[in-house]
């Protein structure tokens, strides 16, 4: 883009990730956020103190006057005014130059493919307050599904399974459209759920969501043998459940990929029942891809 079009040009483009867990903004066709989904508000004024990364830094560490929130939950907005001061926060964020006239902005944003009318009218409502004038939603599993190369357009089907923070989009997708689709509210978060309950259950170990969410990250696991690539033991501290007193325990990949047996196998039906709601020569398709 030319230094006069910066300066003279009337519209911004935003293309917008809205996730339980991170949002990402996409402008001039590159990353320019990258961030937690998580706000700092401050309880009285219910004024905006930290968004995005800084904000996550506080969670679970505030005083009274601070309130750090995750204002989506399951994919869908749980805290409307929080929501549209985190978009605020971060559209901020997005570094837009030297103008002479403050751009309006056109965005384009992703939802879960299983959200209901009045769902989306929040998204669409936070988009607008935060500074949206044209406002575009794009189901998550095509978005996902043309970010990755796939020819959305072609006679054949493919299958996107997108595990996010708070639902698992599954879609079949052909000649530009979804086929058949499931979104179940089953996913990271269910994950970081299920470690916290392990670790209380196996080792009296209290561990805070922030921990569970990194034990997620370094011994998490689906299989119980990951051969040559398995991660090295994760040392975990955090207070005894019964006599509050420190403790370290070691945690080890085969140990997490047990205790989400049972949220995995809830994702592995879910794409068994799209695949019921398939036709036969998309399932072929499917199948002649690797599924």
């Amino acid at each position: 883009m030319s230094i006069f079009s910066k300066l003279f040009s009337f519209t911004q483009e935003l293309a917008i990730d809205l996730g339980t867990a991170n949002t990402i903004i996409i402008s001039d066709d590159q990353i320019a956020v990258n961030e937690p989904s998580v706000v700092a508000l401050d309880r009285h004024s219910e004024k905006m103190i930290a968004v995005g990364g800084r904000a996550k830094l506080m969670y679970e560490k505030t005083n009274d006057s601070i309130r750090v929130i995750r204002p989506l939950r399951d994919g869908v907005i749980a805290d409307f005014n929080a929501c549209e001061q985190m978009m605020r926060g971060l559209i901020k964020m997005v570094h837009r130059g030297k103008r002479l006239f403050s751009p309006s902005l056109r965005m384009v944003i992703g939802v879960p493919s299983g959200s209901t009318e009045v769902e989306l009218r929040a998204v669409r409502d936070s988009a607008e307050h935060a500074g949206g004038r044209d406002i575009f939603l794009l189901y998550e599993p095509m978005a996902a599904a043309i970010g990755i190369g796939i020819d959305v357009n072609a006679p054949e089907g493919n299958m996107v399974v997108d595990i996010g923070g708070g639902t698992t989009e599954i879609a079949v997708i052909s000649l530009g459209g979804i086929v058949s689709n499931n979104s179940i509210k089953m996913a990271g978060d269910d994950f970081t759920a299920d470690i916290k309950e392990y670790m209380s259950r196996q080792h009296n170990m209290v561990v805070s969501e922030r921990m569970a969410e990194r034990i997620k990250i370094h011994v998490g696991a689906a299989l119980t043998d990951l051969g040559s690539n398995a991660p090295e033991d994760y040392l975990v501290k955090g207070p005894n459940r019964i006599t509050t007193m420190p403790m370290e325990v070691p945690v080890c990949y085969q140990e997490i990929a047990h205790c989400l047996e049972k949220s995995i196998a809830k994702i592995e039906q879910a794409v068994l029942n799209a695949l019921e709601k398939t036709p036969p020569e998309l399932y072929a398709d499917i199948v002649d891809n690797g599924i």
